[in-house]
């Protein structure tokens, strides 16, 4: 017996100390870098700059990057990211104007595109966990943001301004070592779904074009952006965020559950929560949620159409009406 608790104890010694020697590696590692490589498609790819993909991009945009990247007075030279989980610490989001140096501006359309789809710069340097990755975004959606994202619209203006850089703390280390890393390139085109197919459609605009996902589950650790109906909680809602002023809040319940999710709403109910920030019991609905007005009744339509699929989740720990807290 005694044999057996000392070959335990060597066991969880050495176990004990695997686990501090790789966090002690994460620490000094930082996030990892990798290989930029490309296809030469993509190297050479040019986005097409008319006003219809510069518009279209402009709304995708509004919805992802300024949410994220607007200063206090609109430019998207980067904030404090409040509104993220406490345990990432406190990170900023970066400059995106075209300036050449602080900003995108020296950047090609190729590597705008790699980078959008997996987040690896031509450098090897790898954007942080956080950075959403858009994997699943159609291709001419994703060429409509560079479209963009290259336009006379001031807020892209270039300016010098950035805030210092990111200090990770080692959750964010280890998760950039260990659990996330960079998606593949699609092996095939994404298209946009016929908006016929109501579900299929519905399906792209909450996952491919707005993640939605990504905070109306139960865990941002647990989500699998690469097969997003795969996640933990999977619109059930729970994840816990923060509104600007630092208070936590949880995203709101999506699945049709008629006591905790969207089971007792009406289409039009959920347009105007998503569209407008109306909530079902009267008021706004919380931040970090906001208006999606960029988004149409169609899309928005097409998003619930889509919800009235997903297996239903009971979350008692959410109140009875989705759109309360998130």
């Amino acid at each position: 017996m005694k044999m057996i608790f000392k070959i335990l104890g060597y066991t969880t010694g050495l176990l004990l100390l695997l686990i501090a020697g790789s966090l002690a590696y994460f620490h000094l590692n930082g996030i990892p870098e990798y290989e930029y490589a490309p296809p030469e498609a993509i190297k050479q790819l040019m986005a097409p700059k008319d006003s219809a993909h510069i518009a279209r991009g402009a709304a995708i945009g509004a919805m992802h990057c300024v949410a994220c990247h607007a200063g206090t007075d609109g430019k998207l030279v980067g904030k404090p990211l409040v509104d993220l989980p406490e345990m990432f610490g406190k990170l900023n989001s970066l400059n995106i104007t075209q300036d050449s140096i602080h900003g995108i501006g020296a950047w090609t359309d190729g590597e705008l595109y790699y980078f959008l789809r997996t987040g690896i710069h031509k450098d090897g340097s790898w954007s942080p966990p956080f950075m959403p990755k858009y994997n699943l975004m159609a291709d001419e959606d994703l060429k409509s943001v560079i479209a963009w994202l290259r336009s006379n619209d001031s807020r892209l203006a270039p300016d010098q301004r950035e805030y210092p850089p990111n200090q990770y703390n080692l959750l964010v280390k280890t998760l950039g070592n260990v659990l996330i890393t960079p998606p593949p390139l699609p092996e095939q085109p994404i298209l946009v779904p016929d908006v016929s197919n109501r579900v299929a459609y519905g399906k792209y605009v909450a996952d491919g074009l707005s993640n939605c996902y990504i905070c109306h589950s139960a865990d941002m650790l647990k989500n699998d952006i690469l097969v997003p109906e795969r996640s933990a909680g999977y619109y059930g809602g729970g994840n816990a965020l923060r509104t600007p002023e630092g208070k936590e809040i949880f995203s709101a319940n999506l699945t049709m559950d008629p006591e905790t999710g969207l089971g007792n709403w009406s289409r039009q109910e959920f347009i105007d929560a998503v569209r407008f920030g109306k909530k079902r019991s009267g008021g706004m609905v919380s931040q970090p949620m906001s208006p999606h007005s960029m988004l149409t009744d169609d899309e928005v339509s097409a998003i619930f159409d889509y919800l009235q699929t997903v297996p239903v989740i009971h979350n008692p720990g959410l109140k009875s009406q989705a759109g309360v807290r998130h």
